[in-house]
C-alpha cells in the first residue's frame, strides 16, 4: 500500500523547505531521548556508527521498496487531444531527471530565486521551447500546489505551452481531494503529478478505500497501471520523466565513502545491528515504507530509532551533526545536490 503518510506532496511548502536549509548547520533537534529515541528488541550485529558529515547521499532503492513518483503531466480529456500541447508538455518531461530536479530546487529553496526565474534559466540551458509546434491556442490554467517545487514545473509547463501558442498561466491550487475534480471539470487544464502518489489517488477514489494497490517501484507498470484510471476519470497523461520525487534514505557522504555503500542493499549487509539509528517521522516504525519497509524488504534492522521529522531540518541536522546513521528523505531535495 502507497504511503500517503509520508509521501504526501501537498504539504511540503516552501516555507518548511526554506526553514531546512537555513537550520542545516545547527544543533540535532533528534538527540538520543529528547526524540523519542528507542531501541528495538529485534536488532543484532554490530551495526554502523554515524559519521557527522557536510553532504548528504541518497542510497539506491536497489530493490525498488518506494513507489515510483516520477513527475507526469495530468491534463483534462478536453484539452488533452491537442498533439502540441501534450508534446510541449513532454518536451518538460524529456529534459528532466531527478539530479536536474535537485538542481532546480536548490536554485529555489537556497539561492533564493524564484520558481518562476529558475524555471526561466533552466528552459533556456535546456532548449525546452525549441522546435515546439504551435497548437489550437487559448488559454490553459495550470494548477501548481503550494510547495515550490511543484510552482516551479508550474513554470517550466508555463514556458513550454507559451511557446507552443497558449496563453498559460499558473494558478496555486490546494490539496489533491480539491484539485483533482477541478481538473476533471477543466476548471484547471494541467497540473504536475507524481505517478505513484497520483495513481492511488484515482485507485481508491474510483475502485474504494481498500483497493488492490496499482502503483509500484516500476515507473512503467505504474503508469500503465494509472492509464485506465484516468481516462475514467476523464483525464490524459504526459509521458512520465526521468525525474522522481519520492521517499529516500540518505547518509552523509562521509559515512558512504567510510563504509562503502551506494545502496540500500549493501548497508543493509554492513550496517544491520546495535550501532546503527534510523532517523525518520514518528510514525516511520509504523509505514510500510519505512523502518518496516527497510526490515521486510532489505532485512535491514537498526539498532535504535530516532523521531524526527519527514525529510525535514530534523532529519538532515541530525544526519549532518552525526546523531543518527540513515535519514528519510525526499529524493529530490535540494540539499541533495553536489557541493
Amino acid at each position: 500500500m502507497v504511503d500517503t503518510t509520508l509521501r504526501n506532496r501537498t504539504l511540503k511548502t516552501t516555507a518548511a523547505l526554506a526553514l531546512a536549509f537555513a537550520t542545516f548547520g545547527l544543533a540535532a533537534c533528534g538527540e538520543s531521548g529528547s526524540s523519542g529515541t528507542k531501541a528495538p528488541d529485534t536488532a543484532s550485529g554490530a551495526g554502523c556508527a554515524p559519521v557527522a558529515g557536510t553532504q548528504l547521499v541518497v542510497l539506491d532503492d536497489d530493490k525498488k521498496l518506494q513507489t515510483s513518483d516520477n513527475i507526469i503531466a495530468v491534463v483534462n480529456k478536453a484539452k488533452g487531444g491537442d498533439a502540441a500541447l501534450i508534446a510541449a508538455l513532454d518536451k518538460v518531461a524529456d529534459a528532466l531527471d531527478t539530479p536536474k530536479l535537485i538542481a532546480l530546487n536548490k536554485a529555489v529553496d537556497v539561492d533564493r530565486k524564484t520558481p518562476k526565474v529558475a524555471a526561466t534559466e533552466f528552459a533556456t540551458a535546456q532548449k525546452i521551447t525549441d522546435g515546439l509546434a504551435k497548437g489550437a491556442g487559448g488559454k490553459i490554467v495550470i494548477g501548481a500546489a503550494d510547495f515550490s517545487e511543484n510552482q516551479t514545473l508550474g513554470a517550466l509547463y508555463e514556458i513550454a505551452l507559451d511557446a507552443a501558442g497558449f496563453d498559460a498561466s499558473v494558478q496555486q491550487i490546494g490539496n489533491r481531494e480539491l484539485y483533482e475534480p477541478s481538473l476533471e471539470k477543466g476548471e484547471i487544464n494541467v497540473v504536475p503529478e507524481y505517478a505513484g502518489t497520483f495513481t492511488e489517488f484515482l485507485n481508491k477514489k474510483l475502485n474504494g478505500a481498500s483497493a488492490t494497490p496499482v502503483a509500484s517501484g516500476d515507473i512503467e507498470k505504474t503508469v500503465t497501471g494509472l492509464k485506465p484510471l484516468a481516462e475514467k476519470a476523464g483525464l490524459v497523461l504526459g509521458k512520465a520523466s526521468k525525474a522522481a520525487d519520492q521517499n529516500a534514505f540518505a547518509v552523509t557522504k562521509a559515512f558512504a565513502d567510510k563504509n562503502g555503500v551506494k545502496t540500500l542493499s549493501e548497508f543493509a549487509s554492513k550496517c544491520s545491528g546495535t550501532a546503527t539509528v534510523l532517523g525518520g517521522p514518528p510514525e516511520c516504525p509504523q509505514r510500510p515504507f519505512c523502518q518496516p519497509g527497510l526490515e521486510t524488504t532489505y532485512n535491514l534492522k537498526a539498532g535504535k530509532f530516532s523521531s524526527l521529522d519527514a525529510g525535514g531540518p530534523q532529519t538532515k541536522t541530525a544526519l549532518t551533526t552525526g546523531a543518527i546513521t540513515i535519514g528519510l528523505v525526499f529524493s529530490s531535495d535540494g540539499a541533495l545536490a553536489a557541493g
